[in-house]
């Protein structure tokens, strides 16, 4: 059935249901027409095959009929049952919800835009978050970003400010809590978790009609004398059980159907994610020590489905030159190689992979001084000789500085300024980025031994109580999350500094 016969029948169900109510001599119960739009909207699901209720289209008939049932709803008013009629409502716009977002999850989405303007890899307002217990941790908190095909992205900021989170979510390690992350076009994730937890309902032992009913039992057994207190607890634990077993029904039937598009999409998006590969932080930690380095280097490959064993050796020989390994080194395990060598066949799995993104995480931070420059210079020749786009994660600004095009400062889970290499070096505004440059070591004693520290302090930084701060373009190409007062500041600050240069 297509959307304007639904309509139809909507206007033309709603106007028999009114007609029903005022003919009603009696009053008119809100379970009849609970009943009565719960058949209206099975009905119209039953005429969608429910061999596809689960595909794309579907999830589009899903949404449609949600959409009728809540407006049928809201056309027949029934002003003296106000309470039953509001949880009904909440229940029916809980189900288009559900199906809402489950059709935003269902396949991979396109935007042309990001391709014309040659961008390959684009994070939108993405949030992570971390339970333990009741508490929750904000790990990364509404951080957007674009990174341009050859790029070098740079992502800096303190430790545990949420570097590392946020490339492990862009390579698909930890499933979003919000926001959307978009490569080559294509959407690869969207946030999940926090979208469930709203959909679903609360959980049985918190779920508010239950503890509604729960006091309603307090009340009837206080006023009750006792020989009432059976039956009025028998009444009490059947309709507890009930909502108890449909609140089960509900969340298993959203767990399923939501397990399902995921995994659609997992396997949509294999191809597009073997193109991300990621270098992580600990050369140590992430080589498994009972496995060869042709065993590490070649599990990405297995994965992909490639077991040809000599095309294989054929390609770990490669890619081990480039690194600067000798192909012997094939046969033996991680722990007969110092740290920087390590790192080395850490660089090397990434690269089999063939892929055109690259994500570092601080791959130099647990080496010698001595190792560094090699590693670096190592990753700059393979960018330039491959063609790769990078996003480069660490915690020294003055490594970043050289290394990459643009540089993105992040504090506590926030992107708090965005800028070129140049531009944030000769114009930082955030004061957090101010104090993170004025911890840049010098190699001049005397400079070294008079240089002033810097320390942010967000509270004597920022007055918020007005306004709140958003991201904001203070110059082309030049974003710092600020307010208004801080916005008029920061732009008579450059204006200053570049009177000052001339």
């Amino acid at each position: 059935m297509n959307k304007i016969e639904l309509n139809q029948d909507l206007l033309l169900k709603a106007s028999t249901l009114k007609e029903e109510i005022l003919k009603e001599e009696e009053p008119f119960l809100p379970s009849l027409l609970f009943e009565k739009v719960e058949s209206f909207s099975s009905f119209y699901l039953s005429a969608f095959p429910s061999s596809l209720l689960q595909s794309k289209e579907g999830l589009r008939h899903k949404v449609k009929v949600a959409k009728a049932s809540l407006r049928l709803f809201k056309a027949v008013s029934i002003k003296p049952y106000d309470d039953e009629t509001n949880q009904y409502l909440e229940k029916l716009k809980e189900k288009l919800k559900l199906a809402k977002y489950a059709l935003s999850l269902y396949g991979v989405t396109y935007d042309q835009k990001l391709v014309d303007d040659h961008i390959i890899l684009d994070v939108r307002h993405l949030k992570e978050f971390f339970r333990a217990g009741d508490y929750k941790t904000k790990a990364v908190h509404d951080v957007s970003f674009s990174i341009k095909e050859g790029e070098c992205f740079g992502l800096v900021g303190e430790s545990g400010c949420g570097k590392t989170t946020t490339g492990r979510c862009v390579i698909g390690l930890y499933p979003l809590t919000s926001g959307s992350i978009y490569y080559r076009g294509y959407r690869l994730a969207c946030g999940s978790r926090w979208n469930e937890k709203e959909i679903k309902w609360s959980k049985i032992h918190n779920n508010e009609e239950i503890k509604s009913l729960k006091q309603q039992e307090h009340n009837e057994l206080a006023e009750a004398n006792e020989e009432q207190y059976p039956a009025i607890k028998e009444h009490y634990e059947t309709l507890i059980q009930e909502k108890k077993d449909y609140i089960r029904k509900h969340v298993n039937e959203q767990r399923e159907l939501i397990k399902q598009i995921r995994f659609d999409n997992r396997h949509s998006n294999r191809k597009l994610r073997n193109e991300i590969q990621m270098i992580f932080q600990d050369p140590i930690d992430s080589l498994d020590p009972r496995m060869t380095v042709e065993d590490i280097i070649t599990e990405g490959l297995h994965i992909q489905g490639s077991y040809n064993k000599e095309k294989n050796h054929q390609a770990v020989e490669e890619v081990l030159k480039k690194v600067g390994l000798i192909p012997e080194y094939a046969s033996r395990y991680p722990h007969e190689f110092s740290g920087g060598q390590r790192q080395r066949i850490g660089i090397a799995r990434a690269l089999v992979m063939n892929p055109k993104l690259l994500i570092c995480d601080e791959p130099i931070s647990a080496l010698d001084v001595s190792i560094r420059a090699q590693v670096l210079n190592l990753l700059n020749d393979i960018r330039h000789e491959m063609g790769l786009t990078m996003m480069f994660i660490a915690h020294d600004l003055s490594v970043v500085k050289y290394f990459c095009d643009r540089i993105a400062v992040m504090y506590f889970g926030n992107m708090v300024e965005l800028a070129s290499s140049d531009e944030l070096f000769k114009h930082p505004l955030h004061p957090y980025t101010k104090a993170l440059l004025s911890a840049i070591p010098k190699p001049d004693p005397l400079s070294e031994k008079n240089r002033v520290r810097k320390v942010y302090d967000p509270s004597k930084s920022h007055n918020y109580f007005d306004q709140k701060p958003t991201f904001r373009e203070i110059l082309p190409g030049h974003f710092v999350l600020c307010n208004d007062e801080e916005e008029i500041r920061y732009k008579e600050e450059i204006a200053k500094i570049d009177g000052g240069d001339k």
